[in-house]
């Protein structure tokens, strides 16, 4: 067990997760404990940092690697938006002496990777060639059904599996927050350039259930002015070609079907009530019914599986040519099973999830497809990433949005959060719904409330 002291430092929780990049929780201690071996000191003076929260970190990152002989790809960064980070430091114009510098401040200041900044830099590159900053009076519209057939063993959003009739409640509540939003947007003249139904799966709702919500949702917020209608359906196994019919009768013009692995033991493994058959028959309906956009995701680090397996599922997926495919490193967070079982599985799965990566981004390069947006979230294996790759520039723009944080962004249903973006602050407020969706239907007037002072005051 190793001690670390902060004295006269702000904020340590930073420099905590900073820790966690090389340590894990079971070998390190910050309470000052005085059977810790080897106890390390960290104050302004010893690290020369005069109230600078990065010089702090790469003085934690030296003496840290010299103890472990580590170097973790992404450095000293601990937030989940580097893509917005290096816009930051690349200024708004840009220029290629602009990104030249932005590129050495990601290498020596913050100690990222050569590999790491070349992806951001790749991704950055990408967003402003493909997209234009948002529209003056633009927002997102995001609207969750936290409901799935079962729960997956690292899931940590909002996924209740219950008796279909307590939907209802559910979608009644629903719908009366849309009406709400809906009259809110056109008294202040804003309109939803995306539109985005997630969950939980939104496919975990009968035929007649989807046809209701998305014809809602076309009436309310498909304006003129709509780029982008994306509709999750992550479970192949809720899929259906009526289904996939409503979406399209309704305007939805990219899907995203969520194969995780092509292998049905791990399938089995990690709580998924499907097989890699499902998916093959979920694009195929897909295909049949038109669907212009089709994401699919794949995550790296699942127990069980090693570079080939995961190197198989991604060839799999390959053949059926989506316009997206998505690439996560498994986050094991507190609210997932896998968390109760086995807190450091993170750290054994490094090196193996790391070598996931990097045969993805190998493979979707040969089949022509860019990394178009990335982010990162605390507990990944390895500390590793989450990148989405686009082929034909078919990029998925709610996506792009919701990492850039420069839109407001209107999100509806349990456990959503609204994000209002004000431009001349460059900064946001946030107004939350209750997670628990029993909660959310019963105090729905609050969360009205909330919306209007934050919105449409």
């Amino acid at each position: 067990m190793r001690g670390f002291v902060f004295d006269g430092l702000q904020g340590n929780n930073e420099y905590i997760e900073l820790i966690k990049l090389f340590l894990r929780p079971s070998e390190f201690s910050t309470d000052g404990a005085a059977g810790a071996e080897g106890a390390h000191r960290i104050d302004a003076t010893d690290a020369a940092a005069a109230g600078d929260k990065n010089a702090v970190k790469r003085f934690l990152y030296d003496r840290l690697a010299a103890l472990t002989g580590r170097s973790p790809a992404w450095g000293i960064l601990t937030g989940i938006r580097p893509v917005k980070l290096f816009g930051e430091l690349a200024g708004e114009a840009g220029s290629d002496e602009d990104v030249a510098r932005a590129r050495r401040r990601f290498r020596d200041e913050y100690y990222v990777s050569e590999a790491k900044t070349e992806l951001t830099a790749r991704v950055h590159a990408l967003q402003r060639a493909l997209t234009a900053p948002p529209e003056t009076g633009s927002v997102g519209i995001y609207i969750g059904i936290p409901f799935c057939p079962t729960r997956c063993e690292y899931c940590s959003f909002p996924s209740n599996q219950v008796p279909y009739a307590r939907v209802a409640g559910y979608l009644a509540a629903l719908y009366r927050e849309m009406d709400f939003v809906a009259e809110g947007l056109a008294r202040k003249g804003l309109f939803a350039e995306s539109l985005y139904i997630g969950g939980g799966t939104p496919t975990a709702l009968n035929e007649a259930d989807l046809d209701e919500l998305l014809g809602r949702a076309r009436r309310r917020f498909a304006g003129a002015k709509l780029a982008e209608f994306t509709v999750e359906a992550g479970r192949p196994d809720t899929i259906t070609a009526e289904k996939l019919r409503v979406m399209r009768r309704h305007g939805a013009d990219r899907v995203s079907i969520n194969p995780q692995s092509m292998n049905d033991e791990t399938l089995a493994r990690i709580g998924r009530d499907h097989t890699a058959e499902d998916v093959r028959r979920a694009f195929r309906l897909a295909r049949e019914a038109g669907v212009p956009r089709v994401n699919a995701d794949l995550i790296a680090g699942l127990p069980g599986e090693d570079a080939a397996d995961f190197e198989r599922s991604l060839r799999a997926v390959l053949e059926f040519a989506p316009e997206n495919v998505t690439i996560h490193a498994l986050a094991v967070k507190r609210a997932a099973r896998f968390k109760e079982r086995d807190a450091e599985y993170g750290y054994a799965r490094a090196e193996t999830a790391a070598e996931m990566l990097r045969l993805a981004a190998a493979a979707l390069a040969e089949a022509a497809y860019a990394p178009y947006y990335l982010y990162r979230q605390k507990q990944t294996v390895g500390n590793l990433e989450n990148a989405g790759y686009a082929r034909d520039g078919k990029l998925g723009l709610y996506n792009v949005r919701i990492m850039e944080e420069r839109q407001t962004i209107v999100a509806l249903g349990a456990g959503a959060s609204s994000k209002l973006y004000v431009p001349s602050e460059n900064r946001l407020t946030r107004a939350f719904n209750a997670s628990n969706y029993e909660i959310y239907a019963e105090r729905l007037d609050e969360m009205l409330e909330r919306k209007r002072r934050l919105l449409f005051e």
